[in-house]
């Protein structure tokens, strides 16, 4: 580590940043690349990765390729690369099958990891980089792989928020479609897998209004993903997500960004689906489907961050997390899912939740990475 001269950033007359880090780490930036068939670009050489037309999701009634829809593109990685360049020196580890021997390799070359691995396989797969992490003392920005695995399993989450009397919908857990004899809930409902991000699982297929649809779906979704289908009761009011950097008393709630479903098709049902993310809303047929800061009452903004604080604090996030919510019936905020790795793609063209609300708090793209690895060297008593 080496020190570096301090520089003062402030924002509404409050410090938010003091030059990214008043040190100079070796950072090692763990990630997985998208594979993507138009691009020739690479990180670094890779091994193999299972072709996406092996896809187990595609059925004759779902035609989305999602199976990689948590990973990182070349271009998110560059940028995030690109920022911690500019204080820090960063060495690339891909987060593969040899992971293990990389790290433990450059073990005494690395101070700290910057972990945007989302893994492939399994419900543990976010936590299997930080677990290998921990084995080997190597202190790494974010969550702890219990917080990870946790937030990744939608009914253990839900579980939690529900003894920790934080309000989130009604929800039912089918392993088969057999276990569909107990179920009471009320419909319209919304199924997705219980375990997978990004929106991997919710289509706009995934609102259901019947039981006859609803076997048929759950029957599908155990097939497809391999894993037991979450079955929610539908919440009909606005949808909103707060992005949330720090730790303890430091951490702060950036500007509530708001998902305006009016953008959508009109035939589409208003929930943040697989289409709605990656398909209608393209670079090249932007939808204008965020607002940040949220045309909201002080009243409501006030109760939407305290509730994602509170969700923060009871899952033992770290550094940063975004926090998915939306309105009940009576106007309450509802958790909906904890995101600890965001998603964070670098052109301000593209809609992108954390970026655009840090950016809502007067934080450029490169502040904001910095500003994580910042608060986790803090955390982890480098600085």
């Amino acid at each position: 580590m080496h020190k570096l001269n301090t520089k003062v950033l402030t924002f509404a007359g409050v410090i938010i940043n003091a030059d990214f880090n008043n040190i100079r780490l070796n950072v090692a930036l763990t990630y997985n690349q998208k594979p993507e068939a138009e691009s020739s670009q690479e990180i670094l050489s890779s091994n193999e990765i299972l072709s996406s037309l092996q896809n187990p999701a595609l059925t004759e009634t779902q035609k989305f390729n999602d199976v990689y829809a948590e990973w990182d593109s070349f271009e998110t990685i560059d940028a995030v690369r690109n920022a911690l360049e500019k204080s820090h020196n960063v060495i690339m580890i891909e987060a593969d099958e040899f992971a293990f021997e990389k790290f433990k390799q450059h073990k005494n070359q690395i101070d700290i990891v910057f972990n945007i691995a989302e893994g492939l396989n399994g419900i543990s797969r976010e936590a299997q980089i930080p677990a290998m992490l921990d084995m080997l003392k190597i202190p790494y920005t974010g969550s702890d792989p219990l917080t990870l695995a946790t937030c990744l399993d939608k009914s253990r989450t839900k579980e939690i928020l529900l003894y920790n009397k934080i309000k989130t919908a009604k929800f039912f857990v089918a392993e088969n479609v057999d276990d569909l004899s107990n179920f009471k809930l009320k419909f319209p409902v919304i199924i997705k897998p219980v375990a997978e991000g990004s929106s991997k699982g919710i289509f706009n297929s995934s609102f259901v209004t019947n039981k006859k649809d609803l076997f048929s779906a759950v029957e599908n979704y155990i097939s497809n993903y391999n894993q037991p289908a979450l079955i929610e009761e539908y919440l009909p009011g606005r949808e909103f997500t707060v992005a949330i950097l720090g730790n303890d008393e430091n951490a702060v709630a950036l500007p509530v960004v708001e998902i305006n479903f009016d953008e959508l098709p009109e035939d589409t049902v208003p929930i943040y689906s697989f289409e709605a993310k990656w398909i209608f809303d393209t670079r090249e047929n932007p939808l204008d489907i965020f607002s940040c800061p949220a045309n909201i009452s002080a009243e409501l903004e006030n109760k939407i961050k305290e509730v994602a604080l509170r969700t923060y604090k009871v899952l033992r996030c770290k550094d940063w997390s975004r926090i998915d919510i939306r309105l009940d019936q009576n106007g309450e905020p509802n958790i909906i899912e904890i995101n600890p790795l965001p998603g964070i793609l670098p052109n301000p063209e593209d809609n992108s939740c954390f970026p655009k609300a840090a950016r809502a708090y007067g934080l450029s793209y490169d502040e904001m990475l910095n500003k994580v690895l910042l608060a986790s060297a803090k955390r982890h008593k480098l600085i």
